[in-house]
């Protein structure tokens, strides 16, 4: 069935937006994400005064529908990150062997994990600043897709191979996410 979508997006009075085509440039205080979004038939303008963005799609069906929403999404996503910022915290947790964790430029590198003799390295992705504070790490950053794709690599390099995993729970764990525990 085809219908017609439309999406309102509120932008606060420290952001600013600039449309360009599929193009979107979105500047704030804490920085400038851009990104494109092709997709046929897509409409995007500025309402209200530039306060409101709408993204809509005239005769959409489910799958484009679906696409609105993402497109939608990932706005509001570069709105927040540019005026807040996306902060990540992780707990190093082991009972086995003392973990030691360390940065190194665009590397996380752990070493004596579940006491194996070469460290393990997880890459940051993207430009975010990661902070190790004892047992705590910390991954800030404007792009939310980088943020957490560091804290991906970072849980994946900790993964426990060969060995049961009810046993041994030691890794580096995402337990908060902009200030929400999980």
């Amino acid at each position: 069935m085809v219908q017609h979508v439309e999406w309102l997006i509120d932008i606060p009075e420290s952001v600013n937006v600039i449309l360009d085509g599929a193009r979107v440039s979105v500047e704030g205080p804490k920085g400038k994400l851009e990104r494109d979004f092709h997709l046929k038939n897509l409409v995007m303008e500025k309402i209200d005064e530039d306060k409101i963005i709408r993204v809509s799609m005239p005769h959409a069906y489910k799958k484009e529908k679906a696409m609105i929403g993402t497109i939608s999404s990932h706005i509001k996503n570069m709105v927040k990150g540019v005026s807040e910022g996306f902060e990540y915290k992780m707990k190093i947790i082991y009972a086995h062997f003392p973990m030691n964790v360390k940065l190194d430029g665009k590397q996380l590198i752990i070493s004596n994990f579940l006491g194996e003799k070469s460290p393990r390295k997880a890459n940051l992705f993207g430009n975010v600043t990661v902070k190790v504070s004892g047992e705590f790490v910390t991954i800030n950053g404007i792009n939310l897709e980088e943020v957490s794709q560091t804290a991906a690599n970072i849980e994946i390099a900790t993964r426990v191979k060969k060995r049961d995993p009810r046993v041994f729970q030691d890794g580096i764990y995402l337990y908060e996410r902009d200030g929400v525990p999980i």
